[in-house]
């Protein structure tokens, strides 16, 4: 039985797509994280309802939009939040890079674990501060490809005489990897930052986009003490495909630390979308849970034709299995150590393949050799995308 998610949208004809425009037309893309399916009708109904009311004023987020987001952390995964812990932010890196301003000195240390989001390596520059890298380690199992802890640089990472560590740059799940942090790797991490008298700042936006089933522990509901230590990051873009309308939430328990960030907002006087509060409100309100389940089976269904894919037809490439998100991270070291491709790997596939990829030294330390494959497109377009990039590879 098709799925609602085979449908094919013309991006190109409809909008100034950052995904679809950048390019030439002959270049299929399969980089900016956003997915190319309709927001859910529930949300583009609500839309429709505030645009044809016809007046599109100044607001200020709800009481009631507070709420929601706090209801769906009980939901979600019985982690108590009240509304009043919920602060709205135009995104989630205007969030980390609030948090970055309040808790750091110049000269301090940010910790973070590449290959990670590339805005990341951003805020550094933006506060003066020391950038510390725990980078994740590989491991490969069965032809497919995982990032784990590796706790002895983690350690030494804190311990760097460069700069003391105030801040910890958290990715959870991860971006590009799709892994899924246990809880007692969580716990772990929490200890080490209360030890350390650390601040976690965890971007947890692709905590809903669970692929297989899997489960998600936001580390601020590891304990009592992870919870007053910690700013934790979500968003209804990511799951729901509503980036463009941007809000997202800064969830911070400690009331300390939440007088600051909010403060600093003032400060800096950033809002949020009047349209982007209405689809966030109803998204959190659990009105597109039965999309978002299709959804996911969807996703998890493209991610298992990709493993197969290039297990049967792209030897000597890695390909990791994330437990989130609809992004996966290639890895063509070996190749490249044969000399069959060729650096930089997004311009040796958009010369060779016709199509577009994130590159992986963009997300850091450990991301050469990499690219990262946005998978959240209907099944034809990703077919398409990996013949090109099989293409290319002749």
């Amino acid at each position: 039985m098709p799925s609602q998610f085979d449908k094919i949208l013309d991006r190109r004809a409809s909008s100034n797509s950052i995904k679809w425009h950048l390019f030439d037309e002959d270049i299929l893309p399969m980089w900016v994280a956003d997915m190319d399916f309709a927001a859910p009708p529930p949300i583009l109904g609500a839309l429709h309802g505030a645009i044809g009311h016809g007046v599109l004023g100044y607001e200020f987020p709800s009481k009631q939009l507070r709420q929601n987001v706090a209801e769906r952390m009980k939901k979600l995964y019985a982690w108590d939040v009240k509304a009043e812990d919920v602060v709205p932010v135009p995104g989630l890196v205007t969030g980390f890079n609030i948090a970055a301003r309040i808790t750091c000195q110049p000269g301090e240390g940010i910790l973070i674990q590449p290959p990670v989001y590339f805005p990341f390596m951003k805020v550094q520059k933006n506060t003066d501060t020391v950038m510390q890298v725990a980078e994740l380690k590989k491991v490969t199992h069965r032809h497919t490809l995982h990032h784990e802890i590796d706790w002895d640089i983690f350690e030494n990472a804190v311990h760097s005489e460069d700069a003391k560590t105030s801040m910890f740059l958290f990715c959870h799940p991860h971006n590009p990897t799709g892994t899924i942090y246990t809880n007692e790797e969580l716990a772990r991490i929490a200890d080490i930052c209360e030890r350390e008298d650390i601040l976690i700042c965890s971007d947890e936006i692709h905590s809903e986009l669970l692929l297989d089933g899997n489960k998600h522990t936001p580390i601020a509901a590891i304990s009592p003490e992870a919870a007053q230590r910690t700013v934790t990051l979500i968003a209804a873009s990511k799951t729901f495909n509503v980036a463009g309308l941007f809000v997202g939430f800064a969830i911070i328990q400690n009331e300390e630390i939440r007088k600051k960030f909010q403060a600093d907002l003032e400060k800096l006087t950033f809002h949020t979308n009047s349209l982007g509060h209405i689809a966030s409100e109803v998204a959190f309100a659990g009105e597109c849970d039965d999309w978002l389940e299709e959804l996911l089976v969807y996703l998890t269904e493209n991610r298992d034709f990709i493993v197969k894919y290039v297990k049967e037809n792209m030897p000597g490439v890695r390909v990791s299995n994330p437990d989130a998100t609809f992004l996966t991270f290639l890895d063509f070291s070996e190749l490249l150590e044969k000399g069959e491709v060729e650096e930089p790997l997004h311009t040796f596939f958009m010369e060779k393949g016709k199509v577009a990829f994130n590159e992986g030294a963009s997300f850091g330390p450990g991301g050469e050799g990499f690219v990262r494959l946005n998978f959240g497109c209907p099944r034809e377009t990703l077919v398409e995308g990996l013949e090109r990039m099989k293409a290319a590879l002749r």
